[in-house]
């Protein structure tokens, strides 16, 4: 018999997924299921699958599979989305939750208003910058950016007009680069001032999406170490916007809404 299973579909600035409990249902081969489930006119429709399962070192864990069936390290706005579904779910009556990803444990504050969860801010831990200045040739057209980690690789490159990047096309080329054997996550940042960067981004594995929390981070954690912007400022992405702050201990701090669009049975 085929089993039921029931999901919530959840987006945090855009960024969708789709999240079931593993602790009621056993998710047998997530990559395909992500594949299959993540298409927009076959399957629900989303960026991936999310599945929220049981820790031995936090209140809960994570996993992400991107829409191509590939595995994520970790998503800061798919970590904003369980705060609000452990919580209203019933699953904690905690404000202060762990999370358990691939990229380590990660603390959610939950901030909430008669029960329901008005927005989440995630401790993303502490940014990698690994190379300030890196030139990246395609088509015969070079991109300097900087090489970042937030548990994920970042690629951020600065760009005067973020309108004339034609993302779908130098996104996928930066992601397969040779440069990145992993291949990464790419992301184009417009400075509008020094508390507000415009910024659209190329998942690696789920090509161009609304919005990407790690993306969020590490391009605030970019500008801001190369002197471009404060070490706080609001990332404005196709999906809505972030506030980040790069704190005094050197941790990374995103604050969004996490929003319920529907649930059902698959």
């Amino acid at each position: 018999m085929t089993q039921k299973i029931h999901f919530h579909k959840m987006h945090g600035s855009g960024n969708d997924y789709i999240y079931i409990n593993t602790l009621k249902y056993t998710i047998a081969n997530p990559e395909e299921k992500a594949v299959q489930w993540s298409k927009y006119h076959t399957g629900i429709g989303a960026d991936g699958l999310v599945l929220i399962g049981k820790s031995d070192k936090a209140d809960f864990s994570m996993r992400i599979f991107n829409a191509d069936g590939s595995e994520a390290l970790m998503c800061g706005n798919a970590s904003r989305c369980i705060g609000k579904y452990v919580y209203e779910q019933g699953l904690t009556d905690k404000v202060d939750i762990t999370l358990d990803t691939l990229s380590g444990i990660k603390t959610l504050k939950l901030h909430v208003d008669h029960h329901e969860v008005k927005s989440v801010t995630v401790d993303m831990g502490i940014p990698e910058i690994e190379k300030k200045s890196m030139v990246i040739e395609i088509n015969n057209r070079t991109y300097e950016g900087t090489a970042a980690s937030m548990g994920n690789p970042h690629f951020v490159v600065t760009v005067n007009d973020i309108n004339e990047i034609d993302l779908s096309t130098v996104g996928p080329l930066i992601e397969h680069h040779p440069a990145f054997p992993d291949r990464t996550n790419v992301e184009f940042a417009e400075i509008k001032d020094r508390k507000h960067i415009r910024m659209r981004v190329w998942e690696r594995g789920s090509g161009i999406t609304m919005a990407c929390g790690t993306g969020a981070c590490a391009t605030l954690a970019v500008c801001a170490a190369n002197g471009k912007t404060d070490r706080e400022a609001t990332v404005i992405m196709d999906g809505g916007s972030l506030s980040i702050l790069w704190n005094d201990d050197n941790h990374i701090l995103m604050t969004g809404r996490a929003v319920t669009v529907f649930e059902g049975d698959i």
